[in-house]
């Protein structure tokens, strides 16, 4: 059997897969494994890295096996990843300094503020595209420096390596030869230029982050290195790597200006291709590279909600309303629309276009005959509202998509696609293979390996499989938004 198939390794928040492609990108083995998440105080979200590694080695295996296929048929490999978490390990050991901060975390949200206050957040915001928020990596890494016993001295001396997820898995997988990330990775980091394509010296300055420990950053379709593990063929090719967002917008055939895709997995990310523009928003949404390819870069703007897919775990895990995910769908069918029951889902603040990292969750207007079907639907309703914020921000900066392509764990449920396209009042577009994300990885490996030819080929093999048009009058439509509005302005007032 030749070498014809593409690995693509989609390492999550909350778990890891693998998938296997042919060299007609299908789908033939799969595996998923979920990790620990660890919380170690209010706001605080870590994973152990190694655990991380762990599940990736396994369900690589898995995938393989399901496959039916050996480590020596694997052309080459892509990598997507959970954004923003950050790893500090050192360089000779590969052990890391401490668990991985999750971009869910929220310690960082007073040194935000104080930069804020002391005006940096606008020349942060002109070279990067972010806001200063906890989410981003640099504050992050900064409080790992800060905190963590000889942790700035040892990163001074050269001996720590810095990086997201990505960075990690391919250093493990390389055998410590390679210290690399992609520009989409590296544009999510508050410490990389996004116009001059580079780490910023006054960045890393205002940080107080050593240059000495970021990785090279390479255009998201490229050789990042090649496998020294004993689970893989010897020098495998690493050849695509985007962050999971921007991979979705590539699985999605998101490649004219103007096509948006929204992404339902652990939290909610919209991202509009805006081409070779670097858009400023004017309503709180982030600029972002989306990819870049043979030194070209394309831009996006994006809007980031923290919870989602994550609040279905909530009502599974921590409430046990439901025992699955997709039991949330049957739930909402047999409840119908809820008009006076909201769930405000910011457990770890809100995002875009809020940006308040002190707001917490709420349920509000409860009353003795809110059931468990009410909580249920609401909090389903909660992610297409939080959508809904993000699409009318990007219409006032320009953006007014004629269609939204969904994908994520969340676009199994029709009543929640059916309720999203009506609260939005725009088409709904899911596709036959809503895997994006891991996708999006699998095409840029085989863009790097001469299995895939363009962009245009990409778009051709893209299929719909359903468009949900909106059916929702405007009046209910205005009051439900109505009632929205007010819950969110109520859980930013309860300090």
């Amino acid at each position: 059997m030749s070498k014809r198939f593409i690995l693509s390794i989609d390492q999550g928040t909350s778990s890891s897969r693998a998938f296997v492609y042919d060299d007609g990108m299908n789908t033939v083995g799969t595996a998923q494994e979920e990790f620990p998440q660890i919380y170690p105080k209010s706001g605080w979200v870590e994973h152990d890295p190694e655990a991380i590694w762990a599940s990736v080695r396994h369900v690589v295996g898995l995938a393989l096996a399901d496959a039916g296929v050996t480590a020596a048929d694997i052309l080459a490999i892509g990598i997507t990843n959970q954004r923003e978490t950050t790893v500090l390990w050192d360089r000779t050991t590969g052990e890391p300094v401490m668990n991985a901060i999750v971009w869910q975390d929220r310690r960082t949200a007073k040194y935000c503020a104080e930069l804020k206050a002391a005006g940096h957040e606008a020349t942060v915001t002109e070279k990067t595209g972010l806001k200063i928020d906890p989410y981003f990596s640099g504050t992050k890494l900064k409080w790992i420096l800060d905190n963590v016993d000889g942790a700035r001295a040892r990163a001074e001396a050269g001996e720590l390596a810095f990086g997201t997820i990505d960075t990690y898995l391919v250093w493990k997988l390389s055998g410590g030869a390679a210290h690399v990330t992609d520009a989409t990775n590296a544009s999510r980091t508050l410490l990389f230029n996004i116009h001059e394509q580079a780490w910023d010296d006054d960045l890393l300055r205002l940080f107080g982050i050593p240059a000495a420990m970021l990785p090279e950053v390479l255009d998201s379709a490229a050789e990042f290195g090649t496998t020294k593990v004993d689970f893989l063929a010897a020098d495998t090719v690493i050849a695509g790597i985007a962050g999971d967002q921007q991979a979705a917008l590539i699985g999605q055939a998101g490649f004219e200006p103007g096509m948006t895709k929204s992404t339902y997995g652990t939290g909610l990310f919209a991202i509009a291709n805006t081409g070779a523009e670097a858009l400023v928003s004017r309503n709180q949404l982030l600029t972002t590279v989306a990819y870049r390819v043979a030194g070209e870069v394309t831009y996006g703007l994006e809007g980031s909600v923290f919870i989602a897919g994550s609040a279905m775990q909530w009502l599974r895990d921590e409430l046990g309303l439901i025992e699955s995910a997709p039991e949330s769908e049957a739930v909402a069918a047999r409840t119908g629309v809820v008009d006076d029951v909201y769930v405000v889902p910011a457990f770890a603040g809100l995002g875009a276009p809020y940006w308040d990292p002190d707001a917490r969750g709420a349920i509000l207007g409860l009353s003795r005959g809110s059931d468990r079907g009410t909580i249920v639907t609401a909090t389903l309703q909660s992610v297409a509202f939080q959508t809904h914020d993000l699409l009318v921000a990007m219409r006032d900066d320009g953006l007014v998509p004629d269609v939204i392509r969904v994908d994520g764990g969340m676009v199994a449920n029709d009543w929640f696609l059916q309720f999203l396209a009506d609260v939005l009042d725009t088409p709904v577009e899911r596709p036959v293979n809503a895997e994006s994300t891991v996708l999006g990885a699998a095409l840029l490996a085989a863009w790097q390996s001469g299995l895939v030819s363009s962009t245009e080929e990409i778009a051709r093999r893209w299929q719909s499989d359903r468009v949900f048009e909106p059916a929702m009058g405007a009046g209910v439509r205005t009051q439900l938004l109505a009632g929205w509005s007010d819950a969110v302005s109520r859980v930013r007032g309860a300090r």
